[in-house]
């Protein structure tokens, strides 16, 4: 078999080459889910509406919580986790479903000429499309209770690029170590509910004393959902600077988990 690129130019090459295909099954993949269902793709919207109701419910209602500097309100609660939320949902969708892609795609494995490399860039448009979704939800809400959203809005394409990256690495990573070691799975979802708590979803990072709050920036949601509430919520600019480190990390991560996948994906035949 011959060997696949695993250079770092073969990442833009192969979903440029490819956009069409990954286009569809993404398309598939985001869709299938609701197929057979009363409501249909109406759930992608429902869903997100009752996640934030919910979660406004039992935070603010039950256990009476309240964001830090802000104005204390229960919706401002409400929309401040749920702006964090919808990050981690992105991630923690991709990284689930990672290490079985290739083990539920065992169809694909056996044809030579189907790009697998591909995969992870379809879970990843898959779980994208949800989060337009349920961004749309969020904005609704916004414009209903507070007005007119913030100009810097637009920037949240800019501030997610840099987790994308991390994300497609993760999967790639992921997804050829699942074929090899079929506990992977078991542990991700460990380590992602883990990383949820260990991130400022539920509280703000200021909740958090000085001293530890360098720890908190060693996992990647930790930025990501700081600076998608300070473009959301709050009209600031993106920190630049930390942003610039973060992509980089992104790029490191993307290139790393596509040469793994490239260099071991020849023996998954011979494994499935």
């Amino acid at each position: 078999m011959k060997q696949a690129s695993a250079s770092p130019r073969e990442i833009v090459e192969s979903a440029w080459r490819n956009r069409a295909l990954i286009v569809m099954l993404a398309k598939r993949d985001a869709l299938g889910r609701y197929r057979g269902s009363a409501l249909g793709i109406a759930w992608s919207f429902f869903y997100p509406l009752l996640m934030l109701t919910v979660y406004t419910f039992v935070f603010s209602g039950v256990f009476k919580a309240r964001w830090t500097g802000g104005n204390g309100s229960t919706t401002e609660y409400a929309l401040m986790l749920f702006a964090g939320l919808l990050v981690f949902t992105m991630f923690a969708e991709c990284l689930n479903r990672g290490p079985s892609l290739i083990l539920t795609n065992v169809n694909y494995v056996k044809k030579v000429a189907f790009p697998l490399e591909i995969l992870p860039w379809v879970a990843f448009g898959a779980a994208l499309f949800h989060l337009v979704i349920t961004l749309f939800v969020w904005l609704l809400f916004y414009v209903v209770l507070f007005g007119i959203p913030h100009a810097t809005v637009v920037l949240v394409p800019v501030v997610l690029l840099p987790l994308a990256l991390i994300i497609l690495g993760l999967t790639w990573f992921l997804a050829a170590l699942g074929v090899y070691l079929r506990d992977v799975g078991q542990i991700v979802g460990v380590v992602t509910s883990t990383l949820m708590f260990l991130s400022p979803i539920f509280y703000p990072l200021t909740a958090i004393p000085e001293r530890m709050r360098p720890f908190l920036y060693l996992n990647p949601l930790t930025l990501a959902v700081e600076q998608v509430r300070d473009v959301l919520m709050l009209g600031k600019l993106p920190d630049w600077p930390a942003l610039g480190v973060f992509s980089a990390c992104g790029i490191a991560v993307a290139c790393v988990g596509f040469a793994f996948f490239q260099k071991t994906r020849k023996g998954f035949a011979d494994v499935l």
